[in-house]
């Protein structure tokens, strides 16, 4: 394709009406993947406090403990119940009397009143493998149907973005043995993979570490100075005046051409994913390891325009251990039963080594959201799959638990979260629910109600359509 330059008119191959964006973007040296299937265009920058203007109305950071953290030893400890049970950390007094959590947790404790406890998750059928709990934690729904998409699937397709990088963030795809990871998360379900996520990082590529990269969706497919060239020229022709529909594409490639040289050159797309921008006092408070720069990371994705961002709950692997598994297990504290050693203890699937780590992130994110406004906007949503079993395996020697769908816990705030509230109640050893159990659909509706997405939203494919949720809010949280 080429541009005419006798007088000031655009060839006449370029405004046909029957030109593609595909074509357009082709004209501009961006390829179709760069703007891609997941709307990505530019947000603004607040030039004082950085990434800011461009944040979304309502958004969702969704921390995926992958593996299913033990709930009896985060946030549901049992001190009265037999060492069997209980295990070996205690419940510490937190800002919020009566409210009490692990003594890993030292610097959530002093945030209780900017987040509450759910002690009642609850998986409807005994679903104790990692695929199909992850399946209906992440549709947000029971007996979900194979197709289903995921919340940031949902979120992406009913709330389109208009701002940021794209309207659903991955980071750290799961990987590894494929029992852990559900089955769309790739795929976008029947919404289609117009709405699955954009995947950023790996084992080998995440912001903890020096030589970190932006997704390749986001890198300049030309040069820049040929691209702030191209702007110039374009700039230089005039709307071709002789009807409708030429001035229609015409400003359309106009606007085409805004965004993809704001996206290669500009602080809405690879400007996100630089995290040397941010102060080394900020970085070090949310902790130099994946979980931590990956909750950074997806605070400057909001601030950016991002509407759902899913972080892998991967805590990387444990000072002295080259490997630590897999992104997709950290919490998958089987102990010495699986060969990962004391489920205690300070190696990569050590409560010792994990639970801190998420305590130093988690806490960092809050703080960071709530100084810069964002949290009364941002939803923050800390689950797993599953919890774990009361009973303690080989607790002589490399102790662990096992996997438990009939009770478990999570953690919700911001996104309208009156905080220092902990809903439902377990059995005294934390095997079964005992008052006000919380299933997927209803955590589920939570989110949506947070985001002001109506429950009777209906999406579907061939004249079918479905609810995005059968479940009930947890209105008693909000306000």
């Amino acid at each position: 394709m080429s541009l005419s330059m006798n007088g000031s008119r655009p060839s006449s191959r370029l405004l046909s009406p029957s030109i593609s964006r595909r074509q357009l973007l082709q004209a501009i040296g961006v390829g179709a993947l760069t703007m891609g299937s997941h709307g990505m265009v530019a947000a603004g920058v607040d030039p004082v406090r950085g990434l800011g203007r461009g944040a979304a109305e309502k958004s969702c950071i969704f921390i995926l403990l992958c593996g299913g953290p033990s709930h009896l030893d985060t946030w549901d400890l049992k001190p009265d119940a037999p060492a069997e049970i209980r295990g070996p950390y205690q419940p510490i007094a937190t800002a919020v009397p009566g409210m009490r959590i692990s003594s890993l947790h030292q610097r959530m404790a002093a945030l209780t009143d900017d987040f509450s406890l759910i002690r009642s998750m609850t998986h409807v059928g005994n679903i104790s493998n990692h695929f199909d709990a992850m399946h209906h934690c992440l549709s947000g729904q029971a007996d979900a149907p194979l197709d289903s998409p995921y919340l940031g699937s949902i979120m992406a397709k009913v709330r389109p973005n208009q701002r940021g990088v794209a309207p659903y963030v991955w980071l750290i795809k799961c990987v590894g043995d494929p029992v852990f990871c559900a089955p769309n998360i790739s795929t976008g379900g029947h919404l289609g993979a117009g709405h699955s996520p954009m995947f950023v990082g790996s084992a080998t590529n995440h912001p903890a570490m020096p030589t970190f990269k932006a997704p390749e969706e986001l890198l300049p497919a030309v040069e820049v100075e040929r691209l702030r060239e191209r702007r110039r020229l374009l700039g230089g022709l005039n709307p071709y005046e002789s009807g409708a529909m030429e001035n229609r594409v015409t400003k359309d490639w106009e606007d085409l051409y805004g965004r993809a040289f704001e996206l290669t050159n500009g602080a809405g797309g690879r400007q996100a994913f630089e995290l040397e921008r941010e102060p080394v006092q900020v970085r070090d408070r949310y902790g130099m390891h994946p979980l931590g720069q990956n909750l950074l990371l997806a605070r400057r994705l909001v601030e950016s325009g991002v509407g759902f961002v899913t972080v892998n709950g991967w805590t990387g692997p444990a000072p002295g251990e080259a490997g630590g598994g897999p992104p997709s297990s950290s919490w998958d504290m089987h102990g010495g039963e699986m060969g990962m050693g004391n489920a205690f203890g300070t190696g990569s699937y050590g409560m010792g080594w994990s639970l801190p780590r998420l305590d130093e992130a988690l806490s960092a994110l809050l703080i960071d959201l709530k100084d810069r406004g964002l949290l009364e906007s941002t939803l923050v949503v800390v689950a797993g799959e599953f919890g774990r079993t009361p009973h303690i395996n080989a607790i002589a020697t490399n102790p662990g638990r096992q996997h438990w769908p009939s009770c478990y816990s999570a953690i919700l705030a911001g996104g309208g979260i009156r905080g220092g509230a902990v809903y439902g109640e377990s059995d005294k050893i934390g095997a079964y629910v005992k008052d006000k159990p919380v299933r997927p659909q209803d955590l589920g509706a939570t989110i949506y109600h947070a985001l002001d997405i109506p429950l009777e939203t209906r999406l579907g494919k061939d004249g079918f359509t479905r609810p995005v949720s059968s479940g009930q809010p947890l209105l008693s949280l909000f306000g």
